[in-house]
């Protein structure tokens, strides 16, 4: 079953967007009930504090009943109040006042109701009676949680003695309509804040699609043959692709790749099959056995010369088909460049050339050995063939940063200016100084596939003292996708 890109990306966008706005919302609540708690406590405190100060007097005296502290208390809770907090009104005091001696007894209570009790367990007045902070939330209705007041204790001081406790108390329900209110205002924030990201996701969404249609339309248009322009893209990756495609149709249009593959290959094994087929039709005349000799050695150079073709045309078609590395491992150059001297003595004792590699033992690079191995091969062998005899080949290797680079410098006539261009290029050979036969023309295309397919970098140029440098740049650590 599939599914609609633009219904994925807009669900997945909703998913995401209501999740952390929930998460926000149900975070901001979760705070707020005790922030408001907090705030309600810090004014309890001043107020306990300043009451605690006005009955020290009265409380040591034996007067807290008849004097004054009393008869205003009275008077406040008869006072008619008439404020406009926010969207309540508050219509009549809500604050409790309770007063107990130096042994927890309750000696004044503004409800009436527990006078004479004993209070010196419950926290606010055991607490503060030890010269603690003391504070309780205790509810009146055990089963109702929204009869819970909040009492907060402040010690009554008479010559550094503390002589009683004095507690107010605040009904939690005087604060709930503010929480709900708050939670109310929270949610109904939270809930158009999801629905403007909604818009805006539905939005984003529909531009991406639209985008990616366009390119869907452009993509079954070049599979068709049709011939349409580049469909114009904000999306700098989506244009870029667009682009790829349309040099992709270009190429393939043209048959680029296909013809002269075809052309240079064909061309390349029309010479060695017509020696070998000139050479057999030879070899059915009556000859000298020298002559025979010579027309075989011919058959066999060339056959092997179609057998380097096939297998290297191989190689190089199985190189550009893959799409990066298979086998890493650290490949220490020094020692893949002494088993191909090593491996190629014979003839560099038949040319007298001297190889001398200046590679440190601790230049290492992360790679496929095997594929680095052919491709420094192929440009030994470069090197070998352009050289004249008795002449020195060097080989050095420096890290600058993350890649390194090994270069390959030999003594010979150097590049021709009209070949600098085409030395890449599949078949592309030139002959040899000492007359011999051009070379397949696939090596340097192979050791480029191998170090593109390693991430690096090849440059192949004349050495202002003569001579031709080859330089290989490979990243030290290799990043698979």
């Amino acid at each position: 079953m599939y599914v609609n890109l633009s219904v994925r990306l807009f669900l997945g966008y909703f998913l995401l967007a209501g999740i952390a706005i929930g998460f926000v919302v149900r975070t901001f609540t979760a705070e707020l009930v005790p922030g408001m708690r907090q705030s309600l406590e810090e004014v309890l405190v001043d107020t306990a504090n300043l009451m605690a100060v006005q009955v020290a007097a009265e409380v040591r005296d034996g007067k807290i009943d008849s004097g004054e502290f009393a008869q205003v208390m009275r008077q406040f809770e008869s006072r008619p109040v008439n404020a406009q907090i926010w969207f309540m009104k508050e219509r009549d005091p809500s604050l409790i006042v309770y007063i107990t001696d130096q042994r927890g007894i309750v000696i004044y209570d503004s409800r009436g109701r527990d006078q004479g009790k004993d209070y010196s367990r419950w926290n606010d007045v055991y607490l503060t009676l030890q010269g603690k902070y003391g504070a309780r939330t205790t509810r009146d209705e055990p089963a109702d949680e929204f009869s819970s007041v909040m009492f907060v204790a402040a010690p009554i001081i008479n010559e550094g003695h503390i002589i009683g406790v004095l507690t107010v108390g605040k009904p939690s329900v005087a604060v709930n309509p503010f929480v709900q209110a708050a939670q109310q205002n929270i949610e109904q924030k939270g809930l158009w804040i999801l629905l403007a990201s909604l818009a805006i996701g539905l939005l984003l969404t529909y531009g991406l699609t639209l985008s990616i249609r366009k390119l869907t339309r452009f993509a079954r248009d070049v599979q068709e043959g049709r011939r349409v322009a580049v469909p114009k893209l904000h999306e700098r990756e989506l244009a870029t692709l667009a682009e790829a495609m349309e040099a992709m149709r270009a190429r393939l249009e043209g048959k680029d790749y296909v013809e002269n593959y075809l052309h240079t290959l064909t061309h390349e094994m029309k010479s060695p099959l017509a020696a070998i087929q000139g050479a057999a039709e030879l070899l059915n005349e009556e000859m000298p056995p020298e002559r025979r000799t010579a027309f075989v050695a011919n058959i066999r150079n060339e056959s092997a010369r179609l057998g380097q073709i096939v297998e290297r045309l191989l190689r190089l078609a199985e190189l550009e088909k893959r799409r990066g590395l298979q086998h890493l491992e650290t490949v220490s150059l020094n020692q893949v460049v002494r088993q191909l001297v090593n491996d190629k003595s014979p003839i560099l004792l038949q040319k007298q050339l001297t190889v001398e590699n200046t590679i440190a033992e601790d230049l290492l690079v992360e790679g496929e050995l095997f594929l680095l191995r052919q491709a420094v091969s192929n440009l030994l062998d470069n090197a070998i063939d352009f050289s004249p005899a008795a002449g020195t080949i060097t080989l050095s290797g420096s890290v600058q940063g993350e890649r390194l680079n090994l270069t390959i410098d030999d003594g010979g006539p150097g590049i021709p200016e009209y070949a600098q261009e085409r030395i890449f290029e599949r078949f592309y050979s030139l002959p040899r100084p000492d007359g011999g036969q051009k070379s397949t023309g696939l090596g340097l295309s192979l050791v480029r596939e191998v170090v593109l397919l390693h991430g690096g970098a090849i440059h192949i140029g004349n050495r202002p003292e003569g001579g031709t440098r080859a330089q290989l740049i490979l990243p030290i650590r290799q990043v698979l996708q």
